[in-house]
């Protein structure tokens, strides 16, 4: 990974599914990366309170019908330029093109660490381009 020495890329993630939430947190920080883990909206809009982060990784479907846009939407009235990547087992075409709209990537589930950790690179690269 190409990170300044100083310091590490934070990323935020987001999954109500705490086996999935503790899967993708320890990947990423196995590579590097310093992470806020959150199972719940209400948790990452209180993160995105505290912290500045370099990319969000959020699922879709979030406890009691919310969605990964509400903490999407907080993250990016903070930070308008913040790289987005949308985690689903399954889109609609409207969630799709609310996507495509907001500039939000969507990694489908089962996701490959492969795909994983290179879209997450490209996003903290997309924020961070002067690490290279």
């Amino acid at each position: 990974m190409s990170m300044s020495e100083d310091r590490k890329y934070r990323i935020l993630v987001v999954d109500d599914e705490a086996s999935v939430l503790i899967t993708y947190r320890l990947i990423l920080e196995r590579h590097g990366y310093d992470v806020v883990a959150c199972p719940t909206s209400r948790d990452a809009i209180a993160a995105l309170e505290r912290h500045e982060f370099d990319g969000l990784l959020c699922d879709y479907s979030l406890e009691e019908q919310h969605t990964s846009f509400e903490v999407i939407s907080a993250a990016r009235e903070r930070d308008a330029a913040l790289p987005v990547a949308l985690l689903t087992g399954y889109a609609t075409k409207e969630t799709a093109d609310e996507a495509a709209s907001r500039n939000i990537d969507i990694m489908f589930k089962p996701i490959e660490i492969e795909e994983f950790l290179g879209t997450t690179e490209r996003l903290v690269q997309e924020k961070r381009p002067d690490d290279n």
